[in-house]
């Protein structure tokens, strides 16, 4: 089963009344699993029928039948990503490295320009949904103020100091009441506690029972690179050596309340402090262990891969095989530009049937749709007879869109 490019037929486009199949290698039509090979038939603008090609050419004979592409499914969502970071250039490095290199030093770059810029590339994109992390109260402001964006924007609070907890909370929590009489249907307020270990243990527990109790949605970046889980274990590591001491207590251990230890993850962490249990979507989840990936199947929570960024970043491959064994919804969003390059998850489920040779494609377009819709808390759409066709459900799996 192979993903193919868009052909364009040479036969004279069909009038209004003529029934066009349209085929590809993998049709998901929003509903259950996706199919491959697949066929849609379109009259005027209208779905007429959707399934096997065999099958449809029986049901309808005088169809003109084109080619329409790889993948003829719903627009796929970027379930994580940083919009205001658009600006910034692409650039690989060590992911411990990468964070004071790239992202502090282009801090600069951040800010509603580049947000609006990066929000503009997805409606041009045709992105189903967006689960965006922002950094900025004025770059929410204008976010929110979009109609054409819908999904989630997520509040990103950050500060790993245990005894500013309570200042910090009660500052955000004034930010998140003003925004939620901003929200409309198709786009929500949510809140994202940067990692585990950037915010501390009892701003954590206090960011996650809020978002619990008020039904917020919750996104974090757990277990990205392999010094995170050395970090947890040991208290050091690279990732921790490269922090910005000003910015940090003297210990791990003052900011997760706790000491490291052996046997300790960012997610069993998170775990037993109860933050799983507001169910948060974990994005990254790269450096895990199977006792990791049973807690969240346990929990409830959704995953968010981000598979161009995790490998320019030297994070590793996300063990998708095993997530999906475990019953754990799975997204994709593709970060920020500076890390994944783009902001077309297209492009992401191109990588990634690249990087998982043996994970069936149908898996990875219903991850990209329905998995991003669920992430986002958006409402998938169907291809059924009496819905109306779009050109946006044909996939062309390249650069060039």
């Amino acid at each position: 089963m192979t993903f193919s490019e868009a052909t364009t037929p040479d036969a004279l486009t069909p009038d209004a009344h003529t029934p066009r199949l349209l085929t590809c290698d993998v049709l998901y039509t929003g509903m259950g699993g996706a199919q491959s090979p697949g066929g849609v038939v379109v009259v005027g603008e209208t779905v007429a029928a959707a399934g096997h090609p065999d099958e449809l050419r029986r049901q309808y004979p005088h169809a003109a039948e084109e080619r329409a592409g790889a993948v003829i499914a719903p627009p796929p969502v970027n379930a994580h990503t940083h919009l205001d970071m658009s600006a910034y250039e692409f650039q690989a490095l060590p992911y411990f490295q990468w964070i004071p290199e790239v992202v502090i030093r282009g801090r600069h770059l951040r800010g509603v320009a580049a947000a609006q810029a990066g929000a503009d590339t997805l409606t041009r994109l045709g992105a189903g949904g967006v689960g965006d992390i922002v950094w900025a109260p004025e770059v929410m402001d204008a976010l929110l103020a979009r109609e054409d964006l819908s999904g989630t924007l997520y509040f990103e609070v950050l500060n790993p100091f245990p005894d500013k907890a309570d200042e910090v909370f009660a500052a955000a929590r004034t930010h998140l009441e003003r925004w939620r009489r901003l929200e409309r249907p198709g786009l929500r307020l949510g809140l994202s506690p940067h990692t585990p270990f950037t915010v501390s243990h009892r701003l954590m527990r206090l960011l996650s029972d809020y978002a619990a109790g008020e039904g917020l949605p919750l996104q974090i970046h757990v277990a990205e690179h392999p010094t995170e889980l050395e970090m947890f274990r040991t208290g050091g590591g690279p990732l921790w050596d490269n922090r910005m001491p000003a910015l940090y207590p003297h210990t791990l251990a003052e900011v997760i309340g706790r000491e490291p230890g052996p046997d300790l993850t960012p997610v069993r962490y998170l775990d037993e402090l109860g933050v799983l249990a507001a169910r948060p979507t974990l994005v990254h989840m790269v450096n895990v262990t199977p006792d990791d990936i049973a807690r969240v199947a346990r929990a409830g929570c959704a995953v968010v891969t981000c598979p161009r960024s995790n490998h320019h970043l030297e994070c590793g491959t996300f063990d998708w095989p095993a997530f999906a064994a475990a019953g754990v919804e799975v997204a994709l969003g593709t970060d920020s530009v500076a890390s994944g390059e783009t902001l077309n998850v297209r492009e992401e489920v191109t990588f990634a049937r690249q990087l998982y040779p043996g994970l069936d494609p149908r898996v990875l377009v219903r991850a990209a749709v329905k998995g991003g819709q669920r992430v986002v808390g958006g409402r998938t759409p169907f291809l059924r007879r009496g819905e109306t066709w779009q050109e946006g459900f044909r996939w062309e799996l390249s650069r060039d869109l």
